[in-house]
Order: structure tokens, then C-alpha cells, then sequence
């Protein structure tokens, strides 16, 4: 049975709310006899300082406890006492705002203390058009925990308030960053800084607090709240927007959560009454569906977006998640900023005790309009198969992909309009892209992968839809195990010599980098490529016959502008009429920019495994 919730529930707020002059807690727990608050003096090694029991809702509020402290308690730790039928069981606050280390105590926070000059009046950026978004994915700790950074704060959010950090983004042309998971995670000891220690963070233990072992003081719940204010805002003054990557599909596991400890298995999806449904792979699966999960995954997005003023979620495997719920949390994260991007993996990691028809999944993308999901269609058409190396794309030898590569371009054929397909050729997750080459194509030369990579980059940003890209694909990054010299495919728990960002390849493969920000400034030059809607699309994109396989070439007609759009994957030159017309050569096989490189009339000559693009004015 689920716990009945009414408007007046839903408006409820959870957890710690503060003032100085009082605390009130407030706890959902559906399975508690009594609750009781703990107090503490520090986030860890000190004993009970004292405690208040809480009071049990009447009616429909059954299940809701409270409790109010006079006095200002900022700084003050806590932990909720919930007794049940099972045991005692003592919990951290699934809606707490701050923690001391590890995340297992609480603390109450006067988070206006916590904001930086400057934050709350900030002017978020803001594009002319949405379309034109160009993200890549980011790590905090990849970006500045390798010597190669340079960094005073390696691994840490206060990395992105150094100009050198930003600088690099901005000069790439990037308009959004999006940050792998930032809020608390399980997997790292945050008391033991001298201990070298490595994870993504898909193990989430504190939903609505940033991670401790990305500040410089994970003892102290404010330090870590304001760093990462501060790293926001400085994103923003440098003119870029934050994606934050939320996992909102399961938790680090099930005893140990807070959800368990204080509602039992309300948050989970069961198979039985023992065993859990486990769509995530990762051992459970998160209710969405349930009314009090619902309110707690829209209340969580909500406090991030208003909060730490977050322009945007990426959801780790959102079909896991139920289609009413992300919908109603579009809906309400639109009343905190008109601008919101939500986008996720269409996909689960298992079957579900959900309906198909009920998930948040790439075939019912039509149902969650103002959503974007990420195109697999188009990164297994250009690179090949993501787990099978032997099926090759159409950039490293499948020479018969051309067709499917065309869907692809057009937008997913899944997708209700452009802003949903979000196109990529690698992340955080799988081999990176320059390691699929060097693993699929090991009998081709270095400089022959780099073309495919230019090639695929060049499909990427030509694409219709929004690219994404993982950060240090622009200069071949390489993630290489030092047992055995071989690419590491899931580098998650690997140490930081696998997953730091080597900027030395950025002058190694300097060539690589420049082709990506070309394509970068073509792109977002041009609005050919980043059309409004499928119909438009439709009307605009024409592709020509009686190419050779290997080939696929287009225009792109509107009012003040043709495009031209060819990729050869074969190895030998190919030759295409044009219109007669003079036409502005924007990339070819060497170069790529939003400035002439030459023009051509006539024809076009495209050299083996390369693109070329050029544009005539109407």
C-alpha cells in the first residue's frame, strides 16, 4: 500500500528547517513506533549531547514525526533514533542539507551564512537559443587531481574558481559543464585525505549535500556547502551553465540507507517481500512511483536548482524512473528557472517490477516532452557496437552503416523533437573514444585513428540535436591500466593515474583539440545545425543518391543559407557535384571553424576518412 499524500502533504517541508530562533524536524517514516533527535557537538567521535523525542502526526500525517529546538542550532549534528517493530535503528536525515564526514551525522545549517559575494543576486547565463548548447562531461576530481593541472586545489570543487580551469572551457566554447555525481557518495573515506582514494560517486548516501572529499574540510558541514557554491558561481561568471549528474534510480545499497533505516522498504521496488527488484544493476531500485519517494526526488531536484542554482540534471539510467515524476519534476523545477535542462540514459540496467510503458525510457519519449535522452542510435552507428569491439561503425570499417548513420543525423527517429536527442560518442562510461580506436582499429596507424576521430567529431557537431562529449575526447584521451598497459573499459573504483585528466595530451594531440573547437564554433555559428523541430528537419535536410557506401552526404536548405555535408569513410578520395554556386569551405579533412577556410564551385573533393562542410549564402 502507498502512504496516501494530498496537496497539503506534498507542500510539506522536510528535514532540518531552520531560524535562529528555532529548529524544527520533521521526518517521514511509515514504519516507526517513535523517533527520537540526537544532538551532537561534532560530525563524528562525540558522544550524545542530547535529545528530543518527536511527535507523531494525526490522521493522514500518521507517518510524518516532528519536533522543534528552541534556540539558534546552527552547526549543531544530529541523527534521528527511529524505533519499529524490527529494532532501533540509527539514521542520518534523508533530507539533510549538511553532514560531517562520511556522511553519517547530520547537521543543522544556516545556509544563508553559506552563500559567496555575489551568488544570490547572480545573473545565470543564459543562450539565445537553447539549441545551440554544446556540453561536455566533467569529473571534479579527473579535471584537477593530475599533476598535469596544475591545480592548488587538486581533486577539489574550489578547482573551478582558478581561471586556468575555466579558461580552458571557455576558450573550447563549451556552453555547459556537466559535473559526475558531486553530491555525497558512500565509496570514499572523506577522513582519510592522505589515503589515495577513486570513485565516480554512483553510490549515492547523501542526496542533498555535496560530497565531503571534494572540500577542503569534510569535518565541517559548511565548508563543503559553501565550496561548492563558490565553485558554481564561478562556472557561472565564466559564462557557463551546471549540468549536475543526479542517481536518483537506487542507493549504495539497502541497510545502510537512511531510506531503509527510517521507512523500511517504502523506497524500494520489490520483487517479494524479501527480495528487491534491481533495474539499476546495482543491487535495488528506487520507488519512484510511490507518493512520498515522488515528492522526495522532486523535492531534492528543486532544493539543488533554487538552492545551488543549478541549470540542469543529467539522470543516471532514468528508465528506471517513472514517466509521471519526471514530468511533474519538470514542471516544477520550470517554476525556479524557465530554463531547466533535464535530459538521462533512456534506459535501465535490468528488468523492473515498473511497466515498460510506465518508464522513463527512449520509446516513451513522446510522453515526456522537454526531456532529452542520450542517442546510443548514433554513438553505435559512428564507433560500433558499446560492448561488442568486433561490430565496427561507420567511421572504423562498417562501410554498410550509411543508412542507419542518416536516422541518426536527423534526429533519433525515438525522439519527439531535436532538443530530446542528446548525440555522443563517449562518456564517463565504457572505453573512451580514442581507446575503442586503438582497441577496434589496432592494425591502423595513429595518425589513420586520428582521422576516424576527426570524422566521428565531425558527425558529432553536424548532427541535429544537442552534443555531448566527454571531457579530453578532444585530445584523445586514454584511460590505460598500469597492470598491464591495456584500456580500461569501466575505470569507476581505477586509480586517479587512470582517470586523471593528462592535459599534456593536449598539446600532443593539439591538432585533435583544435578540430573539436572548430567544430565547436562552426556549429554554433550556423543554425542549420541545430534545427527547432522533426518537421523542420524533414523539410530542410535532403540527402543525395547514388552514393557509394561508405558516403553520406547532404544540404541543408533555408532562407539564408545551403549547407553542404559530406563524411567519406572509405580510404579513398570520392568527388560530389555541387550546385552552381560559390561555396565557403567551413571544415575539411585538416581544419575546422566558423571562418572560411577557401571556397570550391562545382564539386567537392573529399579525401578517404574525412568530412567536409561548406555553406552558400541564399
Amino acid at each position: 500500500m502507498y502512504t496516501k499524500i494530498n496537496e497539503k502533504d506534498s507542500a510539506m517541508k522536510l528535514g532540518a528547517i531552520y531560524s535562529k530562533e528555532k529548529t524544527t524536524f520533521t521526518l517521514f517514516s511509515p514504519v516507526a513506533d517513535s523517533v527520537f533527535v540526537i544532538f551532537y557537538d561534532k560530525g563524528n567521535d562525540s558522544a550524545e549531547t542530547g535529545r528530543l523525542e518527536m511527535m507523531r502526526g494525526e490522521g493522514e500525517l500518521r507517518s510524518i514525526f516532528s519536533a522543534t529546538a528552541e534556540g539558534n542550532l546552527d552547526g549543531v549534528y544530529y541523527t534521528y533514533e527511529v524505533h519499529t517493530a524490527d529494532g532501533t535503528f540509527s539514521s542520518h536525515d534523508p533530507y539533510a542539507r549538511a553532514c560531517g564526514v562520511n556522511g553519517h551525522r547530520s547537521m543543522v545549517i544556516d545556509l544563508s551564512k553559506t552563500d559567496p559575494d555575489g551568488f544570490a543576486d547572480e545573473d545565470r547565463p543564459k543562450l539565445a537559443d537553447p539549441m545551440s548548447m554544446v556540453i561536455t562531461e566533467v569529473s571534479i576530481a579527473d579535471v584537477s587531481a593530475g599533476a598535469s593541472a596544475h591545480s592548488r586545489y587538486p581533486g577539489k570543487f574550489k578547482a573551478f574558481t582558478e581561471d586556468k580551469t575555466l579558461s580552458y572551457f571557455k576558450d573550447m566554447g563549451v556552453t555547459h559543464l556537466q559535473l559526475m555525481p558531486s553530491y555525497d557518495f558512500a565509496s570514499i573515506d572523506e577522513s582519510d585525505s592522505l589515503k589515495e582514494q577513486y570513485n565516480w560517486g554512483y553510490d549515492p548516501y547523501n542526496y542533498n549535500v555535496p560530497e565531503g572529499s571534494y572540500s577542503t574540510d569534510p569535518f565541517n558541514g559548511a565548508v563543503r556547502v559553501r565550496e561548492y557554491k563558490e565553485m558554481v558561481h564561478s562556472i557561472h561568471e565564466a559564462g557557463l551553465g551546471v549540468i549536475m549528474d543526479v542517481v536518483y534510480n537506487h542507493t549504495f545499497n539497502v541497510h545502510d540507507s537512511c531510506f531503509y533505516k527510517t521507512a523500511g522498504n517504502y523506497f524500494y521496488r520489490m520483487l517479494d517481500a524479501a527480495k528487491y527488484s534491481d533495474a539499476s544493476a546495482c543491487g535495488n531500485e528506487i520507488a519512484s512511483e510511490k507518493p512520498m519517494v515522488r515528492k522526495y526526488i522532486i523535492d531534492s531536484l528543486c532544493y539543488w536548482a533554487s538552492e545551488y542554482h543549478i541549470d540542469g540534471f543529467r539522470f543516471d539510467l532514468m528508465g528506471v524512473l517513472d514517466i509521471e515524476t519526471l514530468n511533474e519534476a519538470r514542471k516544477a523545477l520550470l517554476k525556479i528557472n524557465p530554463d531547466i535542462i533535464m535530459y538521462g540514459e533512456g534506459w535501465t540496467g535490468g528488468e523492473s517490477t515498473l511497466p515498460e510503458s510506465e518508464r522513463g525510457m527512449k520509446i516513451n519519449a513522446p510522453r515526456t516532452p522537454g526531456i532529452g535522452m542520450f542517442s546510443d542510435d548514433i554513438r553505435d552507428a559512428v564507433k560500433g557496437h558499446v560492448f561488442y569491439m568486433d561490430e565496427l561503425g561507420f567511421v572504423n570499417g562498417a562501410a554498410d552503416r550509411g543508412e542507419e548513420l542518416k536516422q541518426a543525423v536527423t534526429c533519433a527517429k525515438w525522439a519527439k523533437s531535436p532538443m530530446q536527442s542528446i548525440n555522443y560518442l563517449s562518456c564517463h562510461d565504457n572505453y573512451t573514444l580514442w581507446d575503442r580506436f586503438i582497441i577496434s582499429n589496432s592494425h591502423e596507424s595513429e595518425e589513420m585513428r586520428i582521422r576516424m576521430n576527426k570524422l566521428a567529431a565531425a558527425i558529432l557537431f553536424t548532427a541535429q540535436g544537442i552534443p555531448f562529449f566527454l571531457h579530453g575526447e578532444e585530445f584523445a584521451r586514454t584511460k590505460i591500466s598500469e597492470a598491464d598497459g591495456a584500456p580500461v573499459e569501466n575505470s569507476y573504483c581505477s586509480p586517479l593515474s587512470v582517470n586523471a585528466i593528462d592535459y599534456d595530451r593536449a598539446e600532443q594531440f593539439s591538432d585533435l583539440k583544435a578540430y573539436y573547437k572548430g567544430l565547436i564554433a562552426l556549429r554554433r555559428a550556423h543554425k542549420s545545425f541545430y534545427l527547432d523541430t522533426v518537421d523542420e528537419i524533414k523539410k530542410s535536410v535532403h540527402f543525395m543518391d547514388n552514393m557509394p557506401d561508405g558516403v553520406v552526404a547532404y544540404t541543408i536548405d533555408n532562407d539564408t543559407e545551403k549547407v553542404f555535408v559530406a563524411y567519406n569513410a572509405g580510404k579513398n578520395k570520392i568527388t560530389i557535384k555541387l550546385a552552381d554556386a560559390l561555396w565557403e569551405v567551413l571544415a575539411d579533412e585538416s581544419s575546422a571553424g566558423d571562418k572560411a577556410l577557401y571556397t570550391i564551385k562545382d564539386q567537392a573533393i573529399i579525401p578517404g576518412v574525412s568530412c567536409l562542410v561548406a555553406v552558400s549564402k541564399c
